[in-house]
């Protein structure tokens, strides 16, 4: 057995978190790249004093926490704004995330749970990749029903990230969420056994 890198991804609205949670109740050891994204800028962290001299105080809510809605309509749709959150945030990102893939047991099965895998080309440095798939269409429902998005905030967010097409075409597996409960738990199955193959150097990994 050997630690196995596993990436999981998908645009938003697709439901990673129900495959995460899944994928945790079978053994793997999660590294979820939103709690850290959050992790590593709560008031008092390096990262959060460089977000204030980037972005103004005006990106804090009154209780010092970072006001995440108004950041993101900053950055958003502003490449140049954008990137230089990204200067911020990634190496901080990166650098807690390997912090917690270095405390995992030698033969664990550790997965990334990655929203912009695809978007910053880091299919390769995973073993397996799986992307958690569902029609636009179904996105948008869940956005507006689940998240009190409007449709066009909705459609504005899956623009902005990779297509179903990009996603899928880095992809080992591909798990369709768009059905049943007891539909994704048979696919989490079957993905989670061929993980268990890869890890005990039964299949080959990328």
């Amino acid at each position: 057995m050997r630690v196995l890198r596993v990436g999981l991804t998908g645009g938003i609205g697709a439901g990673k978190s129900e495959v995460s949670r899944r994928l945790v109740a079978r053994g793997v050891v999660l590294i979820d790249g939103d709690a850290i994204a959050r992790e590593v800028v709560k008031p008092g962290t390096p990262g959060l004093e460089a977000i204030v001299e980037e972005f103004g105080d005006e990106v804090l809510l009154p209780d010092g926490t970072l006001d995440r809605p108004k950041l993101g309509g900053i950055v958003f749709g502003d490449g140049e704004r954008l990137a230089a959150l990204n200067a911020i945030t990634h190496p901080l990102i990166g650098q807690r995330s390997q912090e917690l893939f270095d405390t995992a047991p030698d033969d664990a099965i550790v997965v990334y749970d990655m929203p912009l895998l695809t978007e910053n080309n880091l299919a390769s440095v995973h073993d397996v990749v799986i992307v958690v798939d569902v029609p636009v269409e179904t996105q948008i429902e869940r956005l507006v029903g689940l998240r009190g998005m409007t449709e066009a905030d909705a459609r504005a967010r899956i623009a902005a990230q990779a297509t179903r097409e990009q996603r899928r075409a880095i992809a080992d597996h591909v798990i369709d969420n768009s059905g049943s409960l007891e539909d994704l738990d048979t696919q989490v199955d079957a993905v989670w056994a061929d993980l268990v193959k890869r890890a005990a150097g039964q299949i080959p990994s990328n």
